[in-house]
């Protein structure tokens, strides 16, 4: 239990904590899109799309903003909840199979031909009553 706590909490951590680095790393950053950045290429495919505008409320609209401002205190809730949920998702214990337990185990010597009798000889192979040519 305490296992998928931990990894609820760094799920959620990492999901509020990654959204800037993602979108600074993109190009959506604090002073704007970054030229020759996959934000600028976003940008410029939105505006042939919209006549030489990007339309308010589009994606690229909205990763701008977020990239400026960050995410508003509700976002970051939201986005914690969503993270913290994976976390425990992947985080949880795994099943583990379960191992033989010492009843069912079998003591030395009683595995089958351990303690069977060395009185007699081997028997011979049998031969084949035709010879192979």
């Amino acid at each position: 239990m305490i296992k998928r706590a931990a990894a609820a909490a760094v799920g959620g951590a990492l999901a509020v904590g990654a959204v800037p680095v993602v979108l600074g790393a993109m190009g959506f950053t604090g002073a704007g899109i970054a030229a020759s950045s996959i934000a600028a290429k976003m940008m410029s495919a939105a505006a042939i799309a919209n006549g030489g505008g990007v339309a308010p409320g589009s994606l690229v609209a909205i990763l701008q903003s977020v990239g400026a401002a960050g995410l508003s205190t509700s976002s970051n809730i939201l986005l914690a909840s969503a993270g913290s949920t994976f976390g425990a998702l992947l985080g949880g214990s795994k099943k583990v199979p379960p191992s033989s337990s010492p009843a069912g185990r079998k003591a030395e010597g009683d595995q089958p031909g351990e303690n069977a009798s060395q009185g007699e000889a081997p028997k011979p192979p049998l031969r084949s009553e035709k010879p192979e040519k």
